[in-house]
């Protein structure tokens, strides 16, 4: 197991964080090694490697800034941009927190944690760091009809004219648009299509653009200087001049407005862009891919969005299948997950009862692959022994389907996506009792895609 082999390094000036730390990744880890004195972290990582770091946010300050910790991420990541690092931090310190997700931490753990949580976390961020590394490997024996290195499986012929296509269009410079309902792979896509370009050997660098408000999406996309506005206290690379020569994601572009979609245009359009507080315009060499969920066209139709944009996304569509066209592909998916969960959670690989099959077989998966992902996460877990019967299949109520017409006598007017994004997250959070973890993975998100969710709509 992947947690067994890792060599993890703690840094927290509390011997007592230390000492709790150590006593539970001891048993669970390969080697773990704490530190109280963070000047002594560069010394640490030139001397040994480590798979993983904790680091607190703060030390000597009594401000509770998270600055401390800020810098040794930067210096950290000076040293390995591709450290894994997971910062440490209390629970008023959230918004600290995201800014170490931008600054490059992998994830944060709050304290006071739950073990569990912990394990989890870690977890996570080490098969993250894997299967980054293994898209990263080129092999000779790659079997391009299946692109399963990417997790992308399907034999299904929706699927099959998707791999045809990525196989065609991987090789060129052509901006890609992928579209498709949420949960049907369009990030997978996305570095399928990358690692097998010209510049796979570049970054690969995504941008939510649904967690970004109009405050900070330039700042995000194209970076800023010191001064630029209150909190700028430093220069920042924005995400186009972070992926230069490499490849761009730029996910949920259905949900900009106009005025984004105009400096967004103008980027592509020149090329070029220019941090805020600056005049000095950064040529950027980037291969841009695309993803919404959203109408684009209609949203086009109805001057929500630029036609002339969409022509500067899409030289190539890609149109991803829900999982309801996809035949038996949700029987393939099944078990890959159940193996794949089965040994993450040290259990035995189990079977599938007839039942359960057809039972899965005639679900609709509103949810998509993602859903299903998680219904056999669960039945894994909670099932019994090592057949997976139908009882251990439940359905998430998230995913019923919306009606697909209106109430002739409902006067609530159209609905805002985002509107729709921030009742569903109070839902899921409030149906676990606050509980972020479990809300997460019942929403499909990691805790770190939620925390930036309540970060946008307020919560």
């Amino acid at each position: 197991m992947i947690l067994k082999r890792a060599r993890v390094l703690v840094v927290d000036d509390d011997t007592d964080v230390l000492f709790a730390m150590r006593m539970l990744l001891k048993p669970e880890v390969q080697e773990v090694v704490t530190e109280k004195n963070p000047e002594l972290l560069l010394s640490l990582l030139s001397k040994q490697h480590f798979d993983a770091i904790f680091l607190d946010m703060n030390y000597k300050s009594t401000l509770g800034t998270g600055n401390e910790g800020l810098f040794w991420l930067g210096r950290i990541r000076e040293k390995d941009p591709s450290a894994t690092v997971i910062m440490i931090t209390a629970h008023g310190e959230i918004n600290t927190a995201v800014r170490s997700l931008k600054a490059g931490a992998t994830d944060f753990l709050v304290k006071p944690w739950h073990n569990a949580q912990l394990l989890e976390t870690l977890t996570a961020a080490l098969e993250s760091k894997e299967t980054s590394k293994a898209a990263a490997t080129p092999s000779p024996t790659r079997r391009p009809a299946s692109l399963a290195e990417f997790s992308l499986l399907g034999e299904s012929e929706a699927m099959q004219a998707v791999f045809h296509k990525v196989e065609k269009v991987a090789p060129t410079e052509a901006n890609v648009l992928l579209l498709g309902e949420n949960g049907t792979g369009k990030e997978l896509v996305a570095k399928a299509l990358h690692q097998k370009s010209f510049r796979a050997a570049q970054p690969f660098i995504t941008a939510d653009l649904a967690a970004m408000s109009e405050g900070i999406f330039e700042s995000e996309l194209f970076g800023h200087k010191k001064g630029a506005f209150t909190d700028a206290r430093e220069d920042r690379v924005g995400r186009f001049a972070a992926a230069s020569g490499g490849t761009l994601f730029l996910d949920e572009i259905g949900n900009i407005s106009l005025a984004q979609q105009a400096k967004l245009l103008t980027a592509l359009q020149n090329r070029e862009v220019i941090p805020l507080g600056s005049n000095a315009p950064q040529p950027i060499d980037i291969r841009l891919i695309s993803a919404t969920n959203a109408p684009l066209y209609e949203l086009a139709a109805q001057r929500a969005f630029r036609k002339d944009l969409i022509y500067r996304l899409n030289t190539v569509e890609i149109t991803l299948p829900p999982l309801r066209d996809r035949g038996d592909d949700v029987l393939l998916l099944a078990r890959h997950f159940a193996g794949l969960y089965a040994a993450r959670n040290r259990k035995p690989t189990p079977v599938f009862a007839p039942a359960t099959l057809q039972k899965l077989r005639q679900h609709s998966w509103p949810g998509n692959v993602r859903e299903l992902q998680h219904t056999v996460e669960r039945a894994v877990i909670l099932a019994e022994g090592d057949t997976l019967h139908p009882q251990d299949f439940h359905f998430s109520a998230m995913e019923a389907p919306a009606p697909t017409t209106a109430s002739p006598a409902s006067d609530e007017g159209p609905l805002q996506l985002s509107e729709v994004e921030k009742s569903t997250i109070l839902r899921v959070i409030e149906r676990h009792h606050g509980n972020i973890t479990k809300a997460a993975k019942e929403l499909g998100l990691t805790r770190t895609a939620l925390y930036r969710r309540l970060e946008k709509h307020d919560l």
